[in-house]
């Protein structure tokens, strides 16, 4: 299997999904909003946008399944899977405010092997395949060599529907506003992933995630040279629900700081 041919042809479908995506945005059309649950949006655009790229995926790799948010396919691979985020930020896109992004991995058996995450707003896509750099519109990035909290840029996301964890949250929401740069939610969890992988944030973390919102981000910063894992320090954050992601200089601070307000 050739993952630079199939990535490459993963970009220019996210890009042709995104026109599509921006032009709904800026034309007259009304945007038809349905809430799946608390504070939980769907609009007519994710629907049509999810249809289209898995239209195209199955052509792109016939014997791979998919998990997708908005369930446009049910099949599932005994190999390869897509994990799809067709509009990673769709508040911000009911709104008006960017970003918002398309967020594709590849699954091969429990480990992803290539991610796309394509930010409309600014017309950026990020891409990696296994064995490879990560790339930005062409050009290899890789996470910032800052060293220390105190001098990091923390991106974060608030919980949204599960709020089991909002005294924790708001407590390590509190010591990085004081031990950082600064904290800032932007309102899409792959686009924070990939500014981590080209050194615009040092560090990102939230809880609440499913697998389409992280997988191809969290690949990306890996082979941007940074460090992913979960609030314990493991590898369960495509599926379990938290995810924590930095350089290598930072990681090991930010983990630790993340641990005493997030305790098992």
């Amino acid at each position: 299997m050739n993952l630079e041919q199939i990535c490459n042809q993963v970009c220019n479908l996210s890009k042709e999904v995104g026109l599509f995506i921006k032009t709904e945005r800026t034309s007259n059309n009304s945007i038809h909003v349905e809430e799946k649950g608390l504070h939980d949006f769907v609009t007519h655009v994710d629907k049509t946008s999810e249809k289209k790229l898995v239209d195209r995926l199955s052509i792109i790799l016939p014997e791979a399944g998919f998990i997708a948010e908005e369930n446009t396919s049910t099949k599932k691979g005994e190999k390869y899977n897509w994990i799809i985020d067709p509009l990673d930020g769709t508040t911000n896109y009911i709104h008006g405010i960017t970003p918002y992004a398309i967020s594709i991995a590849l699954m091969d058996n429990d480990r992803i092997v290539l991610g796309v995450v394509y930010e409309i707003g600014l017309d950026e896509c990020f891409y990696a395949w296994e064995n490879g750099p990560a790339y930005l519109n062409k050009k290899i990035i890789s996470v910032s060599e800052k060293k220390d909290l105190k001098s990091s840029l923390i991106a974060t996301g608030f919980p949204y529907y599960d709020y089991k964890r909002i005294k924790p949250f708001l407590e390590s929401l509190g010591y990085f506003m004081v031990n950082s740069h600064g904290v800032r939610r932007l309102g899409s969890a792959a686009t924070d992933l990939v500014y981590v992988a080209c050194g615009r944030f040092e560090a990102f973390y939230e809880y609440g995630l499913s697998p389409w919102d992280v997988a191809a981000g969290a690949f990306i910063v890996q082979q941007a040279g940074g460090k992913v894992s979960d609030f314990k320090g493991e590898k369960n954050y495509i599926f379990g629900k938290e995810i924590t992601a930095s350089n290598n200089l930072v990681f090991d601070e930010f983990l630790t700081s993340i641990k005493q307000y997030f305790k098992p």
